[in-house]
């Protein structure tokens, strides 16, 4: 990855002869060969770019992408949700363009395993590029599996699952078989009737401690000594995690004591709060 000296970052593979060509100029890839992380290459023009090793983060959005990718403020309170660490099985439905697949591969470590699934093979096709090049030493302790899951396919032991397709809810009877007690299940989802669904369908199984639901934003700040502000753009909404634990096998969840309005759980509008002339 080589920054120019307005921030604009450029991301190519060496290749002894090839050259990086912008519109500042023409730096043959032999100039960067045997340059420390943080050095200064000089182009034909003068121009100074520093070089680094592009991180995970930063090589996750700029993948080639098949389905979209999971940006990294999601992947980072997936793997959070999921308390996934050095060692765990980790099934993940779907692969999707490999981001995701990258960061769970990351977190379990050499010890780990990660079980992905993906439907489609053009998608399969894009993770396995992806997720090879991006943890070369991680995709060894990866499995994928071209095949759709339905809710009688069953699914590896596992410590934690994660969910990134449209109706996760349709394979809560197929996780909660996979699930260790105490696993964790992640989902991720857009909308809010995804979300809603999702969380009512974990409560109504009865397999499953009370589900969590939220979001992450990201807003980059402008710091130039007194001009301190928030950047114009923000990472906002780009979906929500919600993530659940496995009770003990053959233990059936308490129903939580919580408060809600008369209509949260009724298709009928709730009279009592309509006006009158």
């Amino acid at each position: 990855m080589a920054i120019d000296a307005k921030g604009h970052k450029y991301y190519f593979t060496l290749s002894e002869r090839s050259a990086l060509q912008t519109h500042q100029g023409h730096t043959p890839h032999t100039d960067f060969v045997g340059k420390e992380e943080g050095s200064i290459v000089v182009n034909s023009k003068g121009a100074q770019y520093v070089v680094f090793r592009p991180s995970l983060a930063e090589t996750g959005v700029n993948m080639p992408r098949g389905a979209a990718v999971v940006y990294p403020k999601d992947a980072a309170a997936i793997v959070l949700a999921g308390d996934i660490k050095p060692g765990d099985r980790v099934v993940e439905i779907a692969a999707g363009s490999g981001a995701l697949t990258s960061y769970l591969l990351r977190a379990v470590g050499s010890e780990g395993h990660v079980h992905s699934f993906e439907a489609r093979a053009g998608f399969a096709e894009i993770a396995t590029k992806n997720v090879e090049s991006m943890a070369p030493q991680g995709a060894r302790n990866w499995t994928l599996t071209v095949q759709e899951v339905v809710p009688t396919t069953p699914l590896p032991e596992c410590d934690v699952v994660v969910l990134d397709l449209l109706k996760p809810w349709d394979l809560l009877g197929a996780v909660s078989r996979a699930l260790r007690s105490g696993g964790h299940l992640v989902a991720y989802v857009t909308t809010t009737t995804q979300m809603s669904e999702l969380v009512e369908g974990l409560r109504d199984s009865g397999d499953w401690f009370e589900p969590s639901a939220h979001e992450v934003f990201w807003r980059d700040w402008h710091v130039l000594g007194l001009s301190v502000r928030p950047s114009h753009s923000t990472q906002s909404h780009t979906g929500f995690v919600v993530a659940a634990r496995r009770m003990s096998h053959g233990t059936v969840a308490p129903v939580r004591k919580r408060r809600s309005s008369k209509s949260a759980y009724s298709t009928k509008p709730n009279t009592s709060e309509v006006l009158t002339p």
